[in-house]
């Protein structure tokens, strides 16, 4: 008998390549790859914890384990991989007998269901993380973030167009999703250096669409589409300042309503309502979903329910977040650093450069911030290292319009892959070292 809601589900055009006969296997093999995600990332988040080390980290180095990398439990469709080099589609295969055709129609439907949670789960964490910042702080650190953001986009641009304009590209953007679990997991969200961190990483993910926005139109067309460029200046602006003003101007009317609910999860749901639409608009007027979900946190984060809406959040936020950092390090190939192999060799040595200035040129960063004496600006730096997701996309433009080369695009993979997984534990570090450095200097210890 087939489940009505089954039927139901497996009607939507994000699995519509999998027949309705096919149904039940697309949700088996969806509910297999997230006992793979959760299972891996509490592994690799419990041996990290016990190092002292980010658990994030532990979550996108399990995800390379289960992924392209290694096991093949965790793969997505791509011109190297179909359901015949994934395990889990190979499990189903075994009871299932489809066709090579059928199997990778189920394959793609499962693929797609696993990367719109990992979407998600993205929106929920700068949700989560909205709601732990404090909007008058935001607004107070504002100029230094614009300082650290401008000065963080154009210096790796800037030194990355030495070797090409979409090099460049690839080293402005920070991953404001890597930053801000850290910044969660040792409670820096809301000090000085984390909202100047978030601040600034807003801004970059905003610039770094710019950025994009400009190289596409230089490889389509040879110029800079300004209407383009102006269009998302202008959109990025009123977006972000409007919504926080509309926000603040409705929040009252949000808790009366909230307050006025009988049903259960009224806030919970309320509160992911306003989310959601705010994700939608910014992706509808080309933004990303995570500024949206960001500046939703911010607003519901001035109301009288934040401290509720923290613990009630924290249970969904537990169950999507990990599915997005398994994910990134699932599709992280690293048989580009193989330097064994020929092919790699002007890949790596490419990447030795971009890595120097991927690094470099956000460290510098936090020392462009003048007129706050004991910050720690190395800190500022470090957070806003991380490339993630932000820069396969790059990397991904690159190899679709043929602009890059195959040692550029391993190159750009390399840095992302070192960058992603070196600034954790840097970001811990450099806040540690400032946690002991009263007690190492006390006169006393001499």
């Amino acid at each position: 008998m087939i489940n009505p809601l089954s039927s139901f589900v497996f009607s939507h055009p994000l699995i519509a390549t999998a027949s309705a006969e096919n149904g039940s296997l697309v949700l088996a093999g969806v509910l297999l790859s997230l006992v793979v995600v959760y299972f891996a990332s509490k592994i690799g988040g419990e041996i990290c914890a016990r190092l002292d080390l980010p658990s994030v980290l532990g979550e996108l180095v399990a995800g390379v384990l289960v992924g392209v990398s290694a096991l093949h439990l965790l793969v997505f469709p791509s011109a190297d991989f179909d359901a015949s080099r994934s395990l889990i589609m190979q499990a189903l295969q075994m009871t299932a007998h489809l066709d090579p055709e059928a199997l990778n129609g189920v394959f793609e439907s499962q693929s797609e269901v696993i990367s719109v949670l990992a979407e998600i789960g993205v929106v929920i964490l700068l949700f989560e993380i909205g709601l732990e910042s404090d909007l008058k702080e935001l607004i107070r650190v504002g100029y230094q973030a614009a300082v650290v953001a401008c000065v963080g986009v154009a210096v790796p641009f800037g030194l990355g167009t030495a070797g090409l304009m979409l090099i460049g590209a690839a080293l402005t953007a920070t991953s404001i999703g890597i930053t801000a679990r850290v910044l969660s997991e040792i409670q820096r969200i809301s000090s000085k250096e984390g909202q100047i961190i978030i601040g600034a990483a807003v801004l970059d993910d905003v610039l770094g669409i710019i950025v994009l926005a400009v190289v596409a139109g230089l490889a389509k067309t040879g110029e800079v589409q300004v209407a383009s460029v102006i269009y998302l200046i202008l959109s990025a602006a009123v977006f972000l300042i409007g919504s926080l003003w509309l926000g603040r101007l409705v929040s009252p009317f949000f808790v009366t309503l909230v307050n006025e609910l009988k049903t259960r999860g009224q806030l919970l749901v309320s509160a992911l309502i306003v989310a959601f639409i705010l994700s939608d608009i910014a992706v509808v007027i080309q933004l990303e979903a995570i500024l949206g979900a960001f500046a939703a946190g911010l607003i519901l984060a001035e109301t009288e329910k934040r401290g509720e809406l923290e613990e009630q959040i924290k249970p969904i936020a537990d169950m999507l977040v990990p599915v997005f950092f398994v994910v990134v390090g699932a599709r992280t190939d690293v048989s580009v650093l193989n330097p064994f192999d020929p092919s790699n060799r002007e890949g790596l040595i490419m990447s030795g450069f971009l890595i120097v200035v991927a690094i470099l040129g956000k460290v510098v960063t936090g020392f462009t911030v003048f007129g706050q004496p004991g910050l720690n600006r190395l800190a500022i730096g470090v957070g806003m290292i991380p490339r993630g997701e932000v820069g396969l996309v790059f990397a991904s433009f690159g190899a679709t319009t043929g602009i890059l080369s195959d040692a550029l695009q391993a190159a750009i993979i390399v840095m992302v892959i070192l960058t992603t997984f070196v600034a954790p534990p840097l970001l811990r570090l450099v806040f540690q070292r400032e946690e002991t450095a009263p007690v190492l200097s006390r006169p006393d210890d001499a």
